[in-house]
C-alpha cells in the first residue's frame, strides 16, 4: 500500500491533508467492514473525499456535501505538438509572477453563481491559498509547462497552473478574469500547456471539475476523459 496512507481501524485507508483549515481524508478506499460507521465516528469535522457510493451512504448519515467531482486525465502522446499562439494583444508568459498579481484574475474568475464560487472562505483566505498554491506549498510545486496569459499592459488576466502532486502533473487552477479576459483564452492556454508539458517529457495532465461547471465541455473537446468520480463531504 501506498507509504502515504493512513488507516483507519481496518476500515478505510486515505491520504491525509488539510482543506480550508480542517483534517482532509483524500482519495479513500474501502479496506474492511463498516467504513461508514467508522467514518462518522472517527473524522467529525474531517473533509472526506471518496468515491459516490461510499459519499451517498455518508450524506444519508449527516455528512454534508462540500463538492462533487469528475477526475480527468489527458494522455500527452495525443498531445497536438503545433505550437499555440495568444491572441493579438495578449501573451503566454510562465507562471512566475508575484501572486498579488495574479490573484485579481483568479478572484474574477469564480464570481457567485460559479459552481466553484466558496464563499465561506474569504477575500484573504482566498489570497492566502492562492500564494500558498504558486509558492508550492499547498499540492506540490509549479511546473515550467504552466502558463498566465498577460495584456498589453502585463496584467495577469487568465492561466493554468500545473502542480506536480506526489509526483502527479496536476491542473490546480484554469482561469479566465470574465473581463479582462477575451472568450476562450483559457482552452487557448490549456492547449498551450499540454504542448509545453509534451515537450517537457511528462507523460500526462490531470484535473478535477466540479459536475456542474461548463467548463467540463472545453476539457472533453481537448481530450481529456473521465477516469473517476469522487465527492467530497463534511462530516
Amino acid at each position: 500500500m501506498d507509504e502515504r496512507r493512513q488507516v483507519m481501524a481496518n476500515a478505510v485507508s486515505y491520504v491525509e491533508g488539510v482543506r480550508d483549515g480542517r483534517p482532509w481524508a483524500d482519495m479513500v478506499e474501502v479496506v474492511g467492514p463498516d467504513p461508514v460507521e467508522v467514518i462518522m465516528s472517527g473524522m467529525r469535522g474531517w473533509a472526506v473525499s471518496a468515491p459516490p457510493e461510499l459519499s451517498e451512504e455518508l450524506l444519508a448519515r449527516g455528512a454534508q456535501l462540500l463538492r462533487h467531482a469528475h477526475v480527468m486525465f489527458f494522455d500527452l502522446k495525443d498531445a497536438d505538438p503545433a505550437e499555440v499562439e495568444a491572441p493579438e494583444g495578449f501573451r503566454f508568459v510562465p507562471c512566475d509572477r508575484d501572486p498579488e498579481q495574479v490573484f485579481p484574475a483568479v478572484r474574477a474568475a469564480y464570481p457567485p453563481g460559479h459552481p466553484d464560487h466558496r464563499p465561506d472562505r474569504g477575500v484573504e483566505r482566498e489570497r492566502e491559498e492562492l500564494t500558498e498554491l504558486l509558492e508550492g506549498r499547498l499540492i506540490g510545486q509549479v511546473l515550467p509547462c504552466s502558463v498566465l496569459v498577460v495584456d498589453a499592459d502585463d496584467t495577469v488576466v487568465a492561466g493554468v497552473v500545473v502542480n506536480d502532486m506526489h509526483g502527479r502533473p496536476w491542473i490546480s487552477q484554469v482561469f479566465r478574469h470574465p473581463v479582462n479576459g477575451p472568450r476562450g483564452i483559457g482552452a487557448l492556454a490549456l492547449r498551450a500547456v499540454q504542448v509545453r508539458a509534451a515537450r517537457d517529457g511528462l507523460a500526462g495532465l490531470g484535473l478535477a471539475v466540479t459536475h456542474t461547471n461548463p467548463a467540463r465541455r472545453i476539457y472533453d473537446r481537448l481530450g481529456f476523459v473521465v477516469t473517476e468520480t469522487s465527492m467530497t463531504v463534511v462530516v
